[in-house]
C-alpha cells in the first residue's frame, strides 16, 4: 500500500506509460511482501522434514546397535538363552521406537502445515491477481475521465450509455434534519 500512497499522493498519473509503470511497482511490492510472508512462515519446515526424515535412520541405527550388543553377549558367555539376548533386544526394539515416535508426529505434522501454507499461499496469489484487476480497471477509468473531461468541457457531444437510474428531486436533495 506504501507504493500505491507514495505515487498517488499528488493524483493518479494521467499517461498510460505511469499508469503501466504504477501497476508493476505495486505487482512488484505485493510480490516482494508474500515472499518475506511466506518465507516468515516456513522457518520451521525445514527442521520437521529433518526429524520426519531422519528419525527412522537413528532408529534403526539403534536397533543395529541393540543387535551388536546382543551378538556380543552371546559370544561372551558362549549362551544363547533369552537372558543373554534380551537386554541387547530391548535397546533394539526401543531404539526403533524411538525412532518412530519422533518420526511420526514429524512428517504428520510437516503435512499439515505445508499443506496449509500452500492453501495460504493460494489466497495470496488469488488477491493479487484480483486487487491487480482491480487497479486496472480503476486506472482505465481514470485514463477514460481524462480522455473525455475535455471534451465535455469543450461542448463536444459524447454517447454515454443509458443509465437505469432515476434523477433525483430537488426534495431528495436536503439535507436531513
Amino acid at each position: 500500500m506504501e507504493e500505491w500512497q507514495n505515487t498517488v499522493a499528488n493524483g493518479i498519473p494521467a499517461r498510460k506509460e505511469l499508469q503501466a509503470g504504477l501497476r508493476q511497482r505495486v505487482e512488484r511490492a505485493m510480490a516482494v511482501t508474500i515472499n518475506r510472508e511466506m518465507n516468515r512462515l516456513e522457518r520451521g519446515m525445514t527442521f520437521l522434514a529433518t526429524v520426519g526424515s531422519t528419525a527412522p535412520f537413528i532408529g534403526l541405527f539403534g536397533t543395529v546397535w541393540g543387535i551388536i550388543n546382543s551378538f556380543k553377549a552371546i559370544a561372551q558367555t558362549n549362551n544363547t538363552s533369552l537372558a543373554v539376548v534380551a537386554p541387547g533386544m530391548a535397546e533394539a526394539l526401543f531404539a526403533t521406537a524411538l525412532g518412530l515416535v519422533a518420526a511420526i508426529p514429524a512428517v504428520v505434522a510437516y503435512n499439515g502445515y505445508s499443506n496449509r501454507l500452500n492453501r495460504y499461499a493460494g489466497r495470496l496469489d488469488a488477491f493479487v491477481t484480483e486487487f491487480t484487476a482491480i487497479l486496472s480497471r480503476h486506472l482505465e477509468a481514470q485514463d477514460a475521465k481524462s480522455k473525455t473531461a475535455p471534451l465535455l468541457t469543450a461542448g463536444v457531444p459524447i454517447d454515454l450509455p443509458d443509465s437505469q437510474a432515476q434523477a433525483m428531486s430537488d426534495e431528495d436533495n436536503k439535507p436531513l434534519e
